[in-house]
């Protein structure tokens, strides 16, 4: 009768629930995640290519290696991996009966009769019977708790890669900067001298030389804060490394190539790619077990306990040498004056869960968003791109035909200045303009999960 009543329970609190999986709220959106420009049916993904079949460059390939191998981050992550794995070892290991060993004995006299002393050497086990899903949502949430630790990982190897590859990107766009200042310096040292003759010919004033030197010397000065530049994100570069600053062997920036079309596939992707995304679908996971759990504590706890092992105490009767001693019990437990608490905790554990849950939306939320921008600064810095070229084109016959303009006729020197500073302006630009694209493709990579 007692087993009837305990299934019966057991069947009942299965229909409420507590002993079902999770599975994903049908209330998740998962669509139209990268807005309305970028819809696409196609599943291929930018996010399928491993990453050193994205990043071709044999100086990054190298660089992004020893990171994954000595980045202190990503270490942090692989322990936790392994404090989760344990845990949820643990709440397997919760299933099994536990045993203590326990001897114990004494001496005692009374009124100086002779000493007489006893003994129990028993081996004591309790095992909880879990009829009401108390432990199978603990390993449950355990499990989730782990598979989060390594999405976790994921994610910090991601974030890692994409981190590595958009400073070495950066460090490339600074020797492009720092090249073509270097040119400009030398043409401006080259005007300066120009209108010091022109100057000792009576062709121009101290005004016009002036100028042209605080111009050579405002470039000259330049590159002096682009080492700088340089010099800092080689430091931040060495500490991705796990490594003390030192300098970063690299290629150019002119010798970089990617796709030219960037596949996004559907953004139904991005739950089984990314790994935050995954991370933050754990979170709701154990957030439903601790519901469940909170849940299973309103009802009672089946219990079973028992010792074996040999004892003298058990009356004149007994002497030694001791005789075998056999004990089981077992209890059933049902909340009483703490089941207010317990339905208090319940009410806790499933605000936890909504919160988890949205949580998880906004993850898919922010997600769509950071494709939507990588796409869009890729596709915006390519556009640029032929203009960009055009301009520097222009600008580069301009400073041509005022040079000459000037030392033949009455062109002053201010539009000469002006067109050589114009043309260092849209050079530092185009030079921007190729970073911002690469950094775009590495922007969609990670946000579309890639890193692998």
């Amino acid at each position: 009768m007692r087993i009837t009543i305990i299934c019966g329970a057991a069947l009942l609190l299965t229909g409420c629930g507590i002993y079902k999986p999770y599975s994903r709220p049908a209330d998740i959106r998962t669509d139209s995640l990268y807005g309305e420009r970028y819809m696409s049916g196609d599943t291929a993904s930018l996010a399928s290519l491993g990453w050193r079949e994205l990043f071709t460059d044999p100086h990054l390939q190298a660089l992004i290696a020893k990171a994954l191998e000595n980045n202190t981050d990503l270490q942090s992550a692989q322990w936790r991996v392994r404090e989760a794995e344990a845990s949820l070892k643990s709440a397997r290991l919760a299933y099994l009966p536990s045993f203590n060993f326990a001897p114990n004995g004494s001496v005692s006299s009374f009124d100086g009769s002779k000493a007489s002393w006893t003994y129990t050497v028993p081996v004591a086990a309790s095992w909880e019977i879990d009829v009401l899903g108390r432990m199978t949502n603990a390993k449950r949430q355990a499990k989730a708790l782990y598979l989060q630790s390594e999405d976790y990982r994921q994610a910090v190897q991601t974030g890692l890669i994409a981190s590595v590859a958009n400073q070495y990107y950066t460090l490339l766009m600074l020797d492009e900067q720092y090249r073509i200042s270097e040119q400009t310096a030398g043409r401006f040292k080259e005007s300066v001298r120009v209108m010091r003759a022109m100057k000792r010919a009576g062709m121009t004033t101290d005004a016009g030389v002036a100028q042209m030197e605080a111009a050579y010397f405002a470039v000259v000065s330049s590159l002096e804060d682009m080492k700088r530049s340089i010099n800092e994100v080689e430091n931040a570069m060495s500490s991705l490394l796990g490594e003390t600053p030192h300098a970063i062997g690299r290629g150019s920036l002119d010798d970089q190539r990617f796709p030219t079309e960037l596949a996004v596939g559907v953004p139904v992707q991005l739950l089984a790619r990314r790994p935050d995304i995954r991370a933050a679908e754990q979170s709701l996971a154990q957030a439903y077990y601790g519901t469940n759990m909170a849940r299973a504590a309103l009802y009672p706890a089946l219990s079973l306990s028992g010792t074996a092992g040999w004892t003298n105490s058990l009356g004149a009767a007994v002497v030694n040498p001791g005789k075998l001693l056999l004990t089981a019990a077992a209890s059933l437990t049902q909340p009483i004056f703490n089941a207010g608490a317990n339905r208090a905790r319940v009410k806790i554990a499933k605000a936890q869960q909504e919160e988890a849950k949205l949580a998880f939306q906004q993850a898919l939320l922010d997600a769509g968003g950071e494709v939507n921008n990588a796409l869009t600064q890729y596709q915006t810095a390519q556009a640029k791109a032929e203009w960009r070229t055009q301009q520097v084109a222009s600008l580069e016959r301009a400073v041509e035909k005022t040079e000459l303009l000037m030392q033949h006729t009455s062109t002053t020197y201010l539009e000469v200045l002006t067109a050589q500073q114009s043309l260092l302006e849209a050079q530092m630009s185009q030079a921007s303009d190729r970073f911002e694209a690469i950094q775009g493709v590495v922007n969609l990579y990670h946000a579309l999960g890639g890193g692998q």
